[in-house]
């Protein structure tokens, strides 16, 4: 005999803590900046979704195929990418039928027990398509059925969730080489949704990068400038930010293995930049290369106005085999030790007290936020600290983002939450996960007399909603 299905329900005070006292006043602060709308101002969601507004196809290919986070748990037990649809590197696809991928995520789901993957699963589950029974096995087909048949229906297409989720605006990240046609279709389309691109050139600074000479010859082609010139390849970029930012870009991303930067002699930029589009560079030559794009993309912002991210310390696509097979953006970035404080001295002596120039920074090595980058972000006027981000973006590591930030870098040098996601539901879940946490952070502060509670009220709506808002100029 089959046993019942067990009961999906979300606690109103999850996240909280269990202290009266401090869930009390938690919960206050909850009720002023739970609701406030979406500011999404760095992620990888797909501008088509909301160009053409099609519906999705179903369950596995909207919640399970596009998140790393899900497939490459499933993956660390033994579940083979092709078994769940995950797209081949050339593009391809394994014949998959997606209710046996459902199953089999199903079948798993007590994996992520625990985790920040389950509090967002079960958010959308739950408030997004009703569902009040737990996925395991038994219910399996149950849900594929409710959620395959309610991605048909008006109300749950690209854009009427946008609003329904209460979005107050969205950036995707493109390369240079994108001619972001799906954002002109959005435009054309004359919906109020706002989505803006962001620039992401790795593809052409990093010489490393497995693209680089394909993506380079095709910058030169779409610029009409002769890339493999120095003069040229920068004159290149400031043209394809200039389009960026046309399309609504304010800031760029770049996704560097280190924080490293260089402030070369015009001469020296030249010849290393021979070096690379000849192929005949060193890892070091690389390195350096690397760096002194990151100055010079600094110099270009404090022309064009563009808000710089930089996200590094991350080694990326670990797993040779599955990049091979795969492609990037698998599941296999792993976390590198990264310097801060030498790494972007060269670009601070040049710009660190440039008026009007800003600087997002990011980690994966938390054993720098006290040391290296509260210490930075709450000296230089130019530098903002990232939240939590990758492994470290479940409730424990934003806790501990806040606690080790704070004494250095306060509240205000940070720039509030990044989804920083691909998978489009999970973002309402993602942002309540960051206001629970940030709403039971400030209670503790409130309940050990450090804040009043009208102060950390004016805190929970800022990092929710206006410091993301002013930190990306959006």
């Amino acid at each position: 005999m089959n046993a019942a299905p067990k009961p999906l329900s979300l606690h109103e005070d999850r996240l909280f803590a269990a202290d009266p006292l401090q869930r009390a006043i938690a919960r206050r602060l909850y009720a002023q900046a739970g609701a406030l709308p979406i500011v999404s101002p760095h992620g990888h969601t797909d501008p088509a979704w909301w160009a053409t507004d099609a519906p999705f196809a179903n369950a596995t290919e909207l919640l399970l195929v596009p998140d790393h986070y899900v497939f490459r748990m499933l993956y660390s037990q033994g579940v083979p990418l092709d078994a769940l649809g995950i797209p081949r590197a050339d593009g391809s696809r394994a014949t998959f039928d997606p209710r046996e991928a459902w199953r089999m995520f199903a079948r798993h789901f007590h994996l992520f027990r625990g985790t920040p993957s389950s509090l967002w699963l079960n958010h959308v589950f739950h408030d997004v398509f009703g569902l009040r029974v737990r996925l395991d096995a038994s219910t399996s087909d149950f849900y594929y059925d409710t959620i395959t048949d309610a991605l048909q229906k008006p109300e749950f297409l690209p854009r009427a969730l946008f609003e329904r989720f209460n979005i107050d605006v969205i950036a995707t990240t493109e390369s240079p080489l994108d001619t972001l046609e799906h954002h002109q279709a959005i435009r054309n389309s004359g919906w109020g949704g706002r989505v803006v691109t962001a620039y992401r050139p790795d593809p052409v600074i990093d010489p490393e990068h497995e693209q680089f000479p394909d993506a380079l010859r095709r910058f030169g082609e779409l610029t009409g400038e002769d890339v493999h010139d120095w003069e040229g390849y920068l004159r290149a970029h400031r043209q394809r930010r200039a389009f960026f930012t046309q399309m609504g870009a304010t800031s760029t991303d770049h996704g560097h293995p280190s924080c490293a930067t260089a402030d070369l002699a015009p001469d020296e930029a030249r010849a290393l930049f021979e070096r690379i589009v000849r192929g005949r560079f060193s890892a070091a030559d690389a390195e350096t290369f690397r760096g002194q794009m990151l100055t010079e993309m600094a110099a270009m912002s404090l022309d064009d106005g563009l808000v710089m991210q930089i996200h590094p310390g991350c080694f990326r696509n670990h797993n040779r085999d599955l990049f091979e097979r795969f492609g990037r953006d698998k599941g296999a970035d792993i976390p590198l030790r990264t310097d801060y404080v030498q790494a972007l001295k060269p670009l601070l002596d040049r710009f660190g007290n440039a008026p009007g120039f800003r600087l997002i920074l990011f980690t994966l090595d938390e054993s720098t936020y006290a040391r290296e980058l509260a210490p930075l972000a709450g000296h230089y006027p130019c530098l903002f600290l990232g939240p939590a981000w990758w492994f470290h973006d479940a409730p424990e590591g934003m806790w501990r983002f806040r606690e080790q930030t704070l004494s250095s870098a306060g509240f205000y040098n940070t720039v509030g939450f990044n989804d920083d996601t691909r998978a489009f539901l999970s973002i309402p879940a993602r942002h309540d996960v960051a206001r629970r946490v940030d709403c039971a952070f400030l209670a503790k502060l409130v309940a050990e007399h450090r804040m009043d509670e009208d102060e950390a009220a004016e805190v929970a709506v800022d990092l929710a909603y206006h410091l993301p808002k002013r930190a990306y100029r959006l």
